[in-house]
């Protein structure tokens, strides 16, 4: 175990550089004297941004031989550290700007510099976003990758600088929404098991919505192993070891970079003409009407035997077609005992073609569409974790044989071999099934692909699969999320609707960059009845500028399929 200590410093910056770029110091040697050897820094540590437009925005901003990079460097050496700021740098032309990470080594030389790839809304007007390849930086500390703010509210920077080797990611931060301390600097280490440190403004003018602080230094494992808050000024630190970032195992689940299907991936690649979702892009055009698609949880699962809770199930869905559903989802594997499908896989699928001609027949006369995860068997003896999509009139509208199988399910299943939407009279859906809401690539997929409504037979181990991940795969794909969990779900987590929450002039930060909800209670027969608009999963804006699905750079994503 090689232990290095790291901290994260949060503060606001003013209009005033040279009082900033001692702000700047003050917290480096705080946290030198504290024995950090990696200090971040928030983003545009230099400057407040008041700009009024992009040419006020280039002379007020800095240069890499400027003084204020300068002054940073100084600052390092003098101190022996290594910083990673936040710094708006121009660009090779008058008026191109770019938000950057400088990387500055121990012996204050640059050791890199990171443009910001996706912009936070504003940004936009006065900003160029950078489309350089990723780097991953070689250091004494261990291997660092280099982010910034929104880079971190979209899975794919995060999970590139990973799939590149990072151990830890150096994330300035200059934000006002909650999210970034509640989930996205969370999930981004949890998900690519690497150490996130994150730097955040905070407090600033009472203007408005406050720079929202909560700086903090995560492990791979999503221990916050320490936490500034989200008011005041300061600086905290922690020691890693960044060779545990090199350990992709998960409980239950393996190796999660191994875990990946690399050979589904290809559309993570394509340029965004050549995919169904160019078409949502942007917001969703004036003239389209609402789309109103009623959903519910129907939170109901083995208790106390196989026939009563295929009753109860049944019963379920008479209730929710009285209540006019369109669509329903069951949990995961709702009519099994848990492992009761593990230990026979052949009397499992036996019992699971039973149930889904029960499931038909009652989605047939309630008029519901319903999504039920099952054991299916196919040619050859060979069984698969398989979601049905049952419509209507009871038929078998569409199937998903789960993609991603964790440790217990390999013993039995074989993983299938596509990721695809079904686009029925009632929407365009897509499948996921389980602990696949970890893995970043499923949502996306499904996304790229057109999907209005994913649904998702879940089974929470953890409540951060809800909180967290669930709330992420929303948020970064503006896609509606319908997960259905277990009564006996370890987590203490019930069902979750997440909606899409087509952006509007006006909107409070905070509301622009959180989904709206919907919870159960967690171990009770319940129904969680939500009415959705399918119209804003055609609604990709987050604010006026950023559409966090567009603004992907898949020319840049070639380690996606390695």
């Amino acid at each position: 175990m090689t232990l290095h200590r790291v901290a994260a410093a949060q503060f606001f910056s003013g209009t005033d550089v040279a009082a900033n770029l001692q702000l700047c110091a003050d917290h480096i040697r705080r946290a030198a004297d504290a024995g950090a050897r990696l200090v971040v820094l928030p983003e545009n540590s230099n400057r407040v941004r008041d700009h009024a437009d992009r040419r006020q925005c280039w002379e007020l901003s800095e240069t890499l031989d400027g003084a204020f990079v300068s002054g940073l460097r100084e600052t390092a050496r003098e101190r022996g550290v290594y910083v990673a700021a936040g710094v708006d740098l121009r660009g090779e032309a008058a008026p191109d700007v770019y938000i950057c990470s400088v990387l500055i080594g121990p012996d204050g030389e640059i050791v890199g510099v990171h443009r910001k790839h996706v912009l936070w809304d504003y940004e936009y007007t006065l900003f160029v976003p950078g489309d350089e390849p990723y780097q991953v930086h070689e250091t004494e500390l261990g291997r660092i990758g280099l982010l910034l703010c929104a880079d971190g509210i979209v899975p794919d920077t995060p999970r590139a600088l990973a799939l590149l080797g990072a151990q830890i990611l150096c994330n300035s931060l200059n934000s006002r929404g909650p999210d970034e301390f509640r989930v996205h600097v969370p999930l981004r280490a949890m998900e690519n098991r690497v150490f996130h440190v994150a730097a955040n403004t905070v407090g600033g003018p009472a203007d408005g919505w406050p720079w929202m602080g909560g700086s903090q230094i995560v492990a791979p494992d999503g221990t916050r192993l320490a936490d500034a808050g989200e008011l005041e000024p300061g600086i905290v630190v922690a020691d890693i070891d960044p060779g545990e970032a090199d350990d992709k195992a998960v409980s239950g689940i393996g190796d999660v970079f191994a875990w990946r299907r690399t050979d589904l991936y290809a559309p993570l690649t394509a340029p965004l003409e050549a995919l169904p979702v160019a078409s949502m892009c942007g917001p969703a055009p004036q003239e389209m009407p609402t789309r109103p698609l009623r959903v519910v949880a129907l939170q109901v699962s083995h208790f106390p035997n196989t026939e009563w809770t295929v009753t109860r199930a049944l019963d379920q869905i008479a209730y929710a077609g009285r209540r006019g559903a369109d669509l329903g989802v069951l949990p995961a594997l709702f009519c099994f005992a848990p492992g009761e499908e593990a230990a026979d896989p052949a009397a499992a699928a036996k019992l699971s073609a039973q149930v889904l001609e029960r499931l038909g027949r009652a989605c047939a006369e309630a008029g519901v569409w319903v999504v039920a995860h099952l054991v299916e068997e196919s040619a050859a003896g060979r069984y698969h974790s398989t979601a049905y999509l049952v419509d209507g009139t009871g038929r078998i509208a569409h199937t998903y044989r789960k993609t991603h199988l964790n440790s217990a399910e390999r013993e039995w299943a074989v993983p299938g071999d596509r990721i695809d939407v079904a686009r029925t009279e009632i929407g365009t859906i897509g499948l996921m099934v389980g602990d696949e809401v970890w893995v970043p690539e499923v949502a996306r997929l499904l996304t790229l692909a057109g999907a209005e409504v994913i649904a998702h037979p879940a089974d929470w181990r953890v409540p951060e699969a809800a909180h967290v991940a669930a709330t992420e795969r929303t948020e970064e794909n503006r896609v509606h999320l319908v997960s259905c969990t277990r009564l006996d779900s370890p987590a203490g987590v019930g069902s979750q609707v997440l909606r899409a929450d087509e952006f509007a002039p006006g909107q409070p930060i905070a509301l622009m960059r959180y989904p709206t909800g919907y919870w159960s209670r967690p171990g009770f027969e319940e129904q969680l009845l939500v009415d959705l608009d399918l119209r804003e999963s055609h609604s990709k804006v987050m604010g006026h500028h950023l559409d966090p699905v567009a603004t992907r750079s898949p020319g840049l994503y070639g380690m996606f399929l390695g």
